[in-house]
């Protein structure tokens, strides 16, 4: 019986239709700074990212956190709290994803770090 409702669910949303909504990707990479040379390249990467997977909309909201913790947390916040993003990417740095991480953990927002 446990296992019936799942299953159930998961069986009504698949046939039901769904809208697709844009999925948006924040991004604080080093494009300033120390770290700058590691960056630039990152954030040329962006535009060669694909702007619809599975027939949805992708959004890259990119910020610079100039090789700064402090910015890359901030950078991360805004993100989150007015782009509402879906999944964050960054930074460049160990260490500025490392400040990264209680921020996106609290908001409960992926994050892959480059």
């Amino acid at each position: 019986m446990k296992l019936l409702k799942p299953v159930a669910l998961a069986a009504a949303l698949l046939s039901s239709t769904l809208a697709l909504a844009d999925i948006n990707v924040g991004v604080t990479v080093s494009a300033t700074g120390p770290a700058a040379s590691l960056g630039i390249p990152e954030k040329n990467t962006i535009a060669l990212m694909p702007k619809t997977i599975a027939g949805q909309k992708i959004n890259y909201i990119v910020l610079d956190d100039a090789s700064d913790t402090t910015a890359a947390v901030t950078n991360t916040r805004k993100l989150i709290t007015e782009n509402k993003v879906d999944v964050i990417l960054g930074s460049t740095v160990t260490p500025n994803s490392l400040a990264m991480i209680d921020v996106v953990s609290e908001a409960k927002v992926p994050m892959i770090s480059m």
